[in-house]
C-alpha cells in the first residue's frame, strides 16, 4: 500500500479508533496531507473541532479569569484530550481538573504536572496509581475528602507507603452530592486529619455549586466556603501556602469568581475555577448558561464577545423513505442526547455546493437509534441522499467520549490537526 492510500485508510479508521493510528499526527504533518472535510476526505460521521473558535474560547476564558485575578484549572473530563490540555496550560491555566485516578494517570503521561481531582480517591488500585505519580517531585495533586472514613482510607494507605497526599475539604448541601453538610461532620474530618497528619495534608476547601439552582443559594454556599476557609487558616489547619479555594462548573463560574476573588482569609490564597465546557461550548445547556452570565456579570459584559460553539457532528443523509422524514447516518453512538437532540445547522451537497448553507429552521431531529437519526423535514425540501449535514450539540462532555480522534479544521474546512482522546 502506498503512503497516500495508507493515510486515507487511517482517516477511515481514526474516527472510531480502530487501531490504525495510536499517535495523532503533528499539526504540520496533518496540514501537509491536504485533507478537506467538504472534499469528503474524512469518513463520516465524524466529530469536528473548529480551530478559530477554539482559539477564541481559550483567549476569552483566560482573559475572564485574569480580570478577576483568579486561577483556571479547566475540567479535563470534558475532552480528555491531551493536545487540548496542553493548549489550555500554554494559554495560562494553573492546572487541569480531572475526575478519576485513571484520567489523572493519562494526563500525567501527557505532560500535565498539576491535577486537582474534583472527586474523592477511594480504592487500593486508584490510590496506588496516584501514589506512583507522586514519586515525581514535580507533580502536584489534590483530591477531596468529606468524612473521617475518607481521611482514614487515604491515611492508612499513604502512611504505609511513607508518602503524603494533599486534600481539600469538600463542602456539600443537604440533598446534594458529596460534601460535608454541617459543623459536626467537618469537625470529624478535621479530627481524622489530625490523626493522619503525616500522610494526609489539608491544602484548602472545595465546593461544587452546580447542585444548587438559584443564584441566591449558590452565593450563600460560596460565602460559607469563604468563611470556613478563613476559620481553617486562623486555626492553622491548612498546610499549603497559598491555600486553595476552588469551585465552579461551567454554568456559574462567574458567580464563583465574584464571591471568591480578592477575599481576605488571613493567608495567601489560590482561587481556582474549574469550568471545562467553555473550550468547545455548545448550543444547548451551556449556551443558555453563558447567556445568563453575559447578562448578569459585569466582566463578561465589558468583554463584548462570548464563547462560540466549536464542536459539530457531520453526517450523511442516508435515506429519505418518506416525504417528511430523512434518515441521517448519525446516532446515539456518535452524539450526546441527554441534554437535547443534535440540532441541524449546515447542509452541503458534494459536487454541487460551493459552501455549506444554513439548514431550514423547521428541520428537527426527533429521535435517534444507535447509528441512525430521524430528521423531520417537509415535502419538497431540497435534501438528497449523500448530502452532508452538520449538527450542533448540547453537552460536549458526552459527545467527546464517543470519539477517539477528532479532526480540527480551519475556516475553509481543511484539516489542520487531529486531537486524540483518552477516555
Amino acid at each position: 500500500m502506498n503512503d497516500t492510500n495508507y493515510q486515507h485508510g487511517m482517516i477511515d479508521t481514526l474516527n472510531k479508533g480502530l487501531g490504525a493510528m495510536e499517535v495523532p499526527l503533528a499539526p504540520s504533518a496533518t496540514a501537509g496531507l491536504g485533507w478537506n472535510l467538504l472534499d469528503e476526505d474524512l469518513s463520516l460521521p465524524t466529530a469536528v473541532l473548529y480551530e478559530e473558535k477554539i482559539r477564541h474560547n481559550l483567549a476569552w476564558m483566560q482573559r475572564f479569569v485574569h480580570e478577576y485575578g483568579v486561577k483556571l484549572a479547566p475540567h479535563g473530563k470534558t475532552t480528555m484530550a491531551p493536545k487540548l490540555f496542553r493548549r489550555q496550560l500554554e494559554g495560562g491555566a494553573w492546572g487541569i481538573t480531572l475526575a478519576t485516578a485513571q484520567q489523572t494517570h493519562a494526563a500525567y503521561h501527557h505532560g500535565v504536572r498539576r491535577v486537582l481531582m474534583a472527586n474523592q480517591l477511594v480504592g487500593k488500585r486508584n490510590m496506588a496509581l496516584i501514589a506512583d505519580l507522586l514519586t515525581d517531585p514535580d507533580f502536584e495533586f489534590f483530591c477531596l475528602v468529606d468524612s473521617a472514613a475518607a481521611v482514614e482510607h487515604l491515611g492508612k494507605f499513604f502512611r504505609a507507603r511513607g508518602q503524603s497526599i494533599q486534600v481539600l475539604i469538600e463542602l456539600g448541601v443537604t440533598g446534594g452530592r458529596t460534601g460535608v453538610r454541617d459543623a459536626a461532620q467537618q469537625q470529624a474530618v478535621l479530627d481524622a486529619l489530625a490523626q493522619y497528619h503525616d500522610a494526609v495534608k489539608l491544602a484548602g476547601v472545595e465546593v461544587y455549586e452546580g447542585v444548587l439552582s438559584t443564584e441566591a443559594d449558590i452565593r450563600a454556599f460560596l460565602q460559607r466556603a469563604v468563611g470556613i476557609t478563613r476559620e481553617l487558616v486562623a486555626a492553622g489547619r491548612i498546610e499549603r501556602t497559598p491555600a486553595v479555594l476552588s469551585g465552579a462548573g461551567s454554568a456559574w463560574y462567574d458567580v464563583v469568581a465574584d464571591e471568591f476573588a480578592h477575599k481576605d482569609v488571613g493567608a495567601p490564597l489560590d482561587v481556582v475555577l474549574r469550568p471545562g465546557c467553555y473550550l468547545t461550548h455548545d448550543v444547548g445547556i451551556y449556551k443558555a448558561a453563558q447567556a445568563q452570565i453575559a447578562t448578569r456579570n459585569p466582566i463578561a459584559k465589558q468583554m463584548r464577545s462570548q464563547l462560540q460553539p466549536a464542536l459539530q457532528l457531520w453526517a450523511y443523509v442516508q435515506s429519505i423513505p418518506e416525504p417528511e422524514r430523512a434518515i441521517i447516518a448519525l446516532g446515539k453512538r456518535d452524539a450526546a442526547f441527554d441534554a437535547g437532540m443534535p440540532e441541524p445547522a449546515l447542509q452541503f451537497r458534494p459536487g454541487e455546493s460551493k459552501a455549506p448553507t444554513a439548514t431550514p429552521a423547521h428541520w428537527e431531529v426527533t429521535g435517534m437509534m444507535d447509528q441512525h437519526a430521524y430528521l423531520r423535514i417537509a415535502p419538497g425540501d431540497n435534501i438528497r441522499v449523500g448530502d452532508m449535514i452538520a449538527f450542533d450539540i448540547s453537552h460536549p462532555c458526552l459527545t467527546f467520549d464517543k470519539w477517539r480522534h477528532l479532526p480540527v479544521v480551519d475556516s475553509d474546512y481543511n484539516v489542520v490537526d487531529i486531537v486524540q482522546t483518552f477516555f
